[in-house]
């Protein structure tokens, strides 16, 4: 059996008036496997499809890169935008 790939997400931007209550950067790099738990619970909410996406083998609609995708943090006054990438496992 193939070793799942490895997942991580990336802080890339902020679009929002205001800084991660979390303490978030742009740069902020996490594992999904190893470090989820570092990942603000809301935008660990919201990746988690993706990543489900990307880890069995499917890609996100409208990305150019069939192993990447963006999603936003759900907090309207932050709006972190996160970067997932699937790495060969």
């Amino acid at each position: 059996m193939p070793e799942r790939p490895r997942i991580t997400i990336t802080l890339v931007d902020r679009k929002g008036p205001r800084g991660c209550h979390r303490g978030h950067r742009v740069g902020d790099s996490f594992d999904f496997d190893t470090e989820r738990g570092k990942l603000c619970p809301m935008a660990m909410h919201v990746a988690f499809p993706y990543v489900d996406i990307l880890r069995y083998g499917g890609s996100v609609p409208g990305t150019d890169d069939p192993n990447v995708c963006l999603f936003c943090c759900p907090d309207a006054d932050v709006i972190n935008v996160f970067r997932i990438e699937r790495h060969a496992g």
